[in-house]
């Protein structure tokens, strides 16, 4: 079996494939460290043989966790890496390095799918776009706060504001304007995500006219999607990118 790791700024995303890769056996979030080694330990029938992971957080937290992976499960890990150019798609960060390894992955299987120009839109704890011509050129992207910053600097700079994750689902079920301040505060961060979707179709468009692919993924993706109907929904798309910089075969 092969554990597949998405290490990002608030939450450790996790999968286990069957050794061939074809299937997902058990998958699931995790908040930290010892959530996710006790989550795994938890499975029945376990037996990992490889781990691959990609990874947002400092090198120490990184190296930690896979310290704790090879102690509790005897595996191997390999970890993704920058790199100029790889799977036809050339970074286009002026320090390549500089790039987030979670956007670097996503380009490289957004490409691979669409295999041609696209637009990668991302939503978790940033909110990020990335433009890749045909050719494989990353022409460069955008970064924002996501909704968890966006709503998590309201409730920090603003007294008034406090109410809890059941009052911010209800408060989704419609984007009319808001009658409380947790209507108006969730909703109105849901229009600043679409807008800021509409602004990447407008910018792509200008590139490509309407000769390109559109991906959403990120936990948040199901917020904009009415925004972008013609994006493909892919939420493992950082996964796919990892199978490419990671090979394990």
């Amino acid at each position: 079996m092969i554990l597949e790791l998405d290490c990002g700024n608030s939450f450790i995303k996790w999968r286990v494939l069957e050794s061939s890769g074809a299937s997902i056996s058990a998958e699931g979030i995790a908040d930290s460290d010892i959530a996710l080694i006790d989550g795994l330990t938890a499975l029945s029938g376990l037996l990992l043989t490889r781990c691959r992971l990609v990874s947002v957080r400092a090198l120490e937290e990184t190296d930690k966790l896979v310290v704790a992976l090879v102690e509790a499960f005897g595996v191997t890990v390999s970890c993704a890496g920058s790199a100029r150019e790889m799977a036809g798609v050339r970074n286009g960060y002026e320090d390549f390095e500089r790039l987030g390894l979670d956007r670097w992955l996503a380009m490289l299987g957004a490409f691979k799918l669409a295999s041609g120009a696209c637009l990668v839109l991302d939503f978790g704890t940033a909110a990020t776009a990335d433009f890749i011509s045909s050719d494989g050129e990353h022409v460069g992207g955008f970064i924002c706060p996501g909704m968890p910053l966006m709503r998590n600097q309201l409730r920090t700079h603003t007294r008034k504001i406090r109410y809890g994750d059941v009052a911010a689902e209800r408060a989704l079920e419609r984007l009319s304007p808001g009658r409380t301040t947790v209507e108006a505060v969730e909703r109105g961060c849901t229009l600043m995500l679409r807008g800021f979707v509409l602004t990447q179709l407008e910018l792509a468009r200008s590139y490509w006219g309407e000769d390109f692919t559109v991906f959403l993924t990120g936990g948040d993706a199901d917020l904009v999607s009415d925004a972008a109907p013609q994006a493909r929904l892919v939420p493992d798309l950082v996964f796919v990118g990892l199978a490419m910089a990671c090979p394990l075969s």
